[in-house]
């Protein structure tokens, strides 16, 4: 029985609506002597024959002094020995808290006395709470854990600092401005001045454990059990409660090392059916009339694009660039609006990223940017009968380098179309650059950078300025350099996605004119069955084994000859 004991005496937390003062804690002690546990061991034995009475056991079961239980409540104050022997003198009070305490004691010398006698508190109002000595703070940590840990710097000055004084007293402007800084701070002054602003309240449940007839003593003080709260319904409570566990563990200081059983139990008055019902429909009122509130300030009205308005937002994200030749990479971009298409006038339609130096990973040189970017544009037919595809806007960027040299290089081109379906999307770009022939070039390009570059960047595609048939690049000569990632996240909103009195085949009228998402859907369908399926012919290709593929190549070279 006296081995078992309870070794978690971590905080716990505990969030109630109720208020604090409602609170009631039960403490029990006791001391662990052999007398005492010979007494419950001849108990078991009585009360399993049921044949002997208890009268012999009075002489064994260990009372009185040895024991104490105690209902606390939140900010209770109970004196000890000690304080009943201080307060007794009004020459020992310095402070208001002092005289109230002293009035107290006298009031209870006159009465009954205390109804505690080892188990006492220290409120949030007494000097010990903040000032309580770090020694018994730490000695009582040891004794109710089961793994010592030394404390740190910190802990060690915070626990020898306490709060602001309510009482402070405003400087005299009698003193001169040079005494106002003290050069040589005493040890008392930097506790007297000194101050910590916290906003939680503090209680401690203490235990005076002393030998009986030595009471009174400030060496044989424990501490038991720490409450803290902050007044928004966060209860802290160390050690927890025990909720049917074993006992903790108290091993006092000296010689004797005497070891006594602590039980904290919650004591609570529990709600009745009726009031917790009232307080539910008072919860609930008050959120209704709070979400009521809300919507008045925030209307009922979404925000909607005017009629026959595609509304496009897309935040992007640059996310990595990797093969190319030279590092301390960054990328110039800028988005190209068509036709019909409109942003912002605030809307910034260019950017340029940090630079970023490539990490090596597996096989390849890789720049992580994760460059974050936003855009927003609008989509507005100009005449109802319109039936061409709509055409997208599009990102064109430009990789280029920069050494320590301050010698800059382009390292590639590259263009992004915006998706047409809404949603996350993860494009890998490819890009290229202009080569100039000849050794010249290379040695320019090495040693002094620079490189040809583009005087037009929606030459990459076909560009928006041309009218013609067909574009010839024949005899451009380009290189293939590396690839950029992005994250796009795209969202389009217009007001035929939520008209549900529209009719389909006018609601598909509409998808038409607002970008030819018929035509476009389709295509983009067939490219991907396409691609699915070539994926999948080019899997099975290479699942079947090599003399099966060797002999119908040879099948077919045999019947084509």
């Amino acid at each position: 029985m006296a081995d078992s004991w309870n070794t978690d005496t971590g905080e716990a937390v505990y969030r109630s609506r109720d208020a604090v003062k409602n609170l009631r804690i039960r403490v029990r002690i006791e001391k662990v002597t052999s007398t005492a546990v010979l007494s419950q061991h001849l108990q078991q034995q009585v009360l399993s024959q049921q044949d002997r009475g208890d009268i012999e056991l009075e002489t064994l079961t260990s009372g009185g002094d040895n024991e104490e239980e105690l209902v606390v409540g939140w900010q209770e104050k109970l004196f000890s020995q000690y304080e009943m022997e201080l307060f007794q003198s009004e020459a020992a009070c310095q402070t208001p808290l002092d005289r109230q305490y002293h009035t107290e004691v006298k009031a209870l010398n006159k009465s009954k006395g205390r109804r505690n006698h080892r188990i006492f508190t220290y409120t949030d109002h007494d000097r010990y709470t903040s000032c309580l000595p770090f020694h018994q703070l730490q000695h009582s940590t040891d004794l109710l854990t089961s793994t010592k840990s030394s404390p740190t710097f910190l802990a060690e000055r915070m626990a020898s600092v306490r709060h602001r004084r309510q009482d402070r007293r405003t400087m005299d402007c009698s003193i001169p401005k040079s005494k106002i800084v003290n050069w040589e701070p005493t040890e008392e002054f930097v506790k007297g001045s000194h101050v910590v602003n916290n906003a939680m309240q503090t209680m401690h449940i203490m235990g005076d454990l002393a030998p009986p007839g030595r009471l009174g003593q400030k060496d044989n003080e424990y501490l038991l059990v720490t409450i803290k709260t902050d007044g928004s319904g966060t209860v802290i409570i160390k050690p927890d409660f025990n909720k049917g566990k074993e006992p903790y563990r108290i091993v006092t200081a000296g010689e004797k090392r005497e070891v006594w059983r602590l039980t904290v139990e919650n004591v609570c008055t529990a709600m009745q059916p009726e009031e917790q019902e009232r307080e539910q429909n008072m919860y609930k009122d008050l959120y209704v009339r709070h979400k009521e509130y809300l919507n008045s300030l925030v209307g009922q009205d979404f925000e909607m694009p005017p009629a026959g308005i595609l509304r496009y937002l897309m935040n992007g994200e640059i996310v990595s660039a990797k093969g190319f030749e030279y590092d301390n990479l960054y990328i110039h971009f800028f988005m190209e609006l068509p036709n019909n298409w409109s942003s912002l006038p605030f809307q910034s339609l260019s950017g340029v990223t940090q630079t970023c130096r490539a990490k090596t990973l597996g096989k390849e040189n890789v720049a992580f940017f994760s460059y974050p970017f936003s855009f927003e544009a609008f989509y507005m037919s100009e005449k109802e009968s319109e039936e061409s595809v709509l055409q997208w806007p599009v990102i064109y960027f430009k990789v280029l380098s920069l050494d320590s040299w301050q010698r800059y290089r382009t390292e590639g081109y590259g263009y992004l179309l915006f998706p047409a379906t809404p949603g996350k999307h993860t494009i890998t770009c490819h890009t290229w650059r202009p080569l100039q022939t000849g050794t010249g070039s290379a040695l320019r390009r090495f040693f002094i950078g620079g490189s040809p570059e583009l005087e037009d960047h929606s030459y990459v595609r076909i560009p928006g300025t041309f009218k013609g048939e067909r574009l010839s690049r024949f005899g451009f000569c380009t290189e293939t350099t590396g690839s950029v990632t992005f994250n796009l996240h795209c969202l389009q909103q217009a007001r035929a996605f939520v008209d549900a009195t529209m009719l389909k085949k006018r609601r598909q009228k509409v998808f038409d004119q607002l970008g030819g998402f018929s035509q476009q859907g389709a295509v983009c369908t067939i490219l991907e069955a396409f691609q699915r399926a070539r994926r999948k012919m080019h899997e099975a290709r290479e699942s079947l084994p090599r003399d099966l593929v060797n002999t119908t190549s040879q099948l077919q070279i045999e019947s084509s000859a």
